[in-house]
């Protein structure tokens, strides 16, 4: 049997693999050897593993983590193909945000950092209807579009009168999972199914205009947080976005989002 088999070197060039990898796929069970000589240690591989290890090879190169290739070789072609289904579009979501990330370098390189007009102001008591959804970061833009196809149908259901804009309520700070909500204001309703109410407190608050993809609101929110901070502001939670013109009528994907900060004198 020993003659059929292939020492760890000699499959490791077969397999475009190092040894050093052969022998890291070996101790975490991803890869074992055909065979382990019991006195020295040596590794032997079997000709009919080097398609495996070719895949090994492959995924790797596509930064696909060890963990998932090790469950994508033993599971069956249909589990295998879902779980590199959804390796697939978490690549695609990490080209999206890092594409949005040039973007943004792009913009900051053309003309330094936007010059954002911040203001204070006194925003009213808003009444809003609203429904909520728990995320990650990177799930906002989703959960934001899930959130609307939650709550428009509802309104229409139930003939509640609301007026424009949509408005978004975020945590001052982007936690790895956290509550949003999505909302209208209106004075009507009360206790309907799938639907909460909230009512934001009107006072003092830090704003700004921001005309662009969403994906580059966080220039908007780098100068209103600078302002809050250097005049001494405590902001508060949630965090407003109210969204005056869509991705569907902006031209040029130019959406206009209005930024409410509320604050409070910082007493500490």
């Amino acid at each position: 049997m020993q003659d059929e088999l292939l020492t760890i070197g000699r499959f490791a060039r077969m397999c475009r693999l190092s040894v050093k990898q052969l022998r890291h796929y070996d101790e975490m069970g991803l890869l074992a050897p055909a065979r382990v000589d019991a006195s020295s240690g040596y590794r032997y591989y079997a000709p009919e593993q080097a398609r495996d290890a070719l895949t090994v090879a492959l995924l790797r190169e596509m930064d696909l983590p060890l963990a998932v290739i090790a469950q994508a070789l033993a599971a069956e072609p249909e589990r295998r193909a879902q779980i590199l289904r959804a390796e697939r579009d978490r690549l695609a979501e990490r080209i999206s945000r890092d594409q949005a990330r040039l973007e943004m370098l792009e913009r900051l390189a053309e003309g330094g950092l936007p010059g954002y007009e911040v203001t204070m102001s006194r925003e009213p008591e808003r009444r809003l209807a609203v429904v909520r959804a728990v995320c990650t970061p990177v799930e906002i833009g989703a959960t934001v579009e899930e959130c609307v196809g939650r709550l428009l149908p509802v309104l229409g259901k139930t003939g509640i009168v609301w007026e424009p804009p949509l408005w978004g309520l975020y945590p001052l700070d982007l936690e790895e999972r956290m509550e949003i909500a999505v909302g209208v204001q209106t004075p009507q309703g009360e206790g309907l199914p799938g639907l909460e109410f909230e009512v934001l407190p009107g006072g003092l608050v830090a704003e700004t205009m921001h005309i662009g993809p969403y994906a580059q609101l966080p220039l908007a929110y780098n100068a209103l947080f600078a302002t809050i901070h250097e005049r001494g502001l405590r902001p508060q939670a949630p965090v407003r976005e109210a969204y005056l013109v869509g991705p569907a009528e902006a031209p040029q994907e130019e959406p206009m989002t209005r930024l409410i900060i509320p604050v409070q004198e910082n007493t500490a």
